[in-house]
């Protein structure tokens, strides 16, 4: 059994308590650290060697978001799920374009808070294609217009199979089913999925999502 190893951030310290206990009773996770900011997150991955960080977005002095974008430059980078009191929030928004893989709510029940853990440090991104576009509306405003000129010019890109996987991806399938909807075997989506993260520069799924959203490729969805 191959064992996730969790880094938590979060400046209460019954939050941490709490998703320490509940989740050091799972026998496939271990919890490897806790930070009480974003600012002692690099030591402590550097330290600890995490899969996955579970981080706060509002912290008195680093804050989540700001901790994440340090993460996700780095070649060994964990993968980060955000913890939030809000279901749509532009600094949730900003984590995901920043890189994390999702977000779960603090009053999410435990079972779910175990299981995204599990989906992330698998590779699955922890957003529904609903909650991307909730966030969407939440964030929208004078951006919005140079944002989705900026996402067309990156998808054109893609060739026509790559953005028909990211179209795909946006909206919420996993490889097994794009597999069988674009009439291809579950290797080659894998693949298209790779090239498209190198096209594009990006770090993850869920990015390919919000960047399908921001140039209107779902919108027929």
């Amino acid at each position: 059994m191959t064992v996730i190893r969790v880094l938590l951030v979060d400046d209460d310290p019954l939050v941490r308590a709490g998703l320490s206990f509940m989740m050091g009773g799972a026998d496939d996770i271990e919890i490897v650290g806790e930070a009480a900011d974003g600012g002692e997150v690099e030591a402590l991955v550097d330290r600890t060697r995490p899969d996955v960080v579970l981080m706060d977005i509002r912290m008195p002095a680093v804050d989540g978001l700001a901790a994440t974008e340090s993460l996700r430059r780095r070649e060994d980078a964990p993968q980060v799920v955000v913890l939030t009191t809000f279901h749509a929030d532009e600094q949730v928004l900003r984590a995901l374009r920043a890189g994390a893989a999702g977000f779960v709510l603090k009053d999410t029940p435990p079972a779910e808070i175990l299981g995204a853990v599990r989906r992330v440090a698998a590779g699955d991104p922890v957003l529904s294609p609903t909650v991307t576009r909730q966030l969407m509306r939440h964030a929208a405003g004078t951006t919005a217009g140079t944002r989705a000129t900026r996402a067309r010019e990156r998808i054109a890109a893609l060739n026509e199979r790559e953005r028909e996987v990211a179209v795909a991806v946006g909206r919420g399938l996993a490889n097994a089913e794009i597999a069988a909807e674009l009439y291809m075997s579950v290797a080659t989506v894998k693949t298209h999925v790779s090239r498209i993260l190198a096209k594009l520069s990006l770090n993850n799924r869920v990015q390919i999502a919000l960047l399908a959203h921001d140039a209107g490729l779902l919108e027929d969805g």
